[in-house]
């Protein structure tokens, strides 16, 4: 049996993956009363910030900004409509589109759910000495240049970025979707 020294410690890649695991989780079990995932709650709170000043996304617009397979989109956007939180609409300009919106009850249900994730957040982040530490501040710069690097990387025609388009708000309400 090799020693506890013979091991090498986890790549960064594994404790990146690990810890988003147990975050997912932690939110799935957390937005479930609410009857999202966090899949949901991702595309939702996404919807919901593009929409801001009236703007009716694309489904595909919604899916790049996301960072998520266009199919994967249409598949929770279906979930998300029958719940009655999204309604979609044909766009009259492109007969293959279809555009979004968030519905009132979708506004009620992703205001509520995010204070929920930053609760959580909160909660997550407590080591590193809460949402707004000057700890959380330098992790968050770091996770913001490694996703323009994934997306950097992805756009040269490399290994595609699981990540979506890095965020430039320096807000980190803003990055709690």
């Amino acid at each position: 049996m090799p020693r506890p020294t013979d091991i090498p410690p986890p790549s960064m890649g594994y404790l990146v993956w690990h810890l988003t695991l147990r975050w997912r989780a932690e939110l799935d079990r957390a937005l479930a009363p609410l009857g999202l995932t966090s899949a949901q709650y991702a595309l939702l709170a996404s919807l919901y910030g593009l929409s801001q000043g009236g703007a009716r996304p694309s489904q595909r617009e919604l899916a790049d900004f996301a960072g998520l397979e266009p199919m994967y989109v249409s598949r929770l956007v279906r979930a998300l409509q029958r719940a009655g939180l999204v309604e979609r609409a044909g766009n009259p300009a492109d007969t293959r589109a279809v555009l979004l919106s968030v519905t009132d009850r979708g506004v009620q249900v992703v205001t509520a759910a995010r204070a929920t994730v930053l609760r959580l957040e909160e909660q997550r982040l407590a080591p590193l000495g809460g949402r707004r530490s000057e700890r959380t501040a330098q992790l968050r710069e770091a996770l913001l240049i490694l996703l323009r690097h994934a997306e950097t990387t992805r756009s040269a025609g490399q290994a595609p970025a699981a990540a979506r388009p890095a965020p430039t708000a320096s807000d980190p309400d803003q990055l709690s979707r």
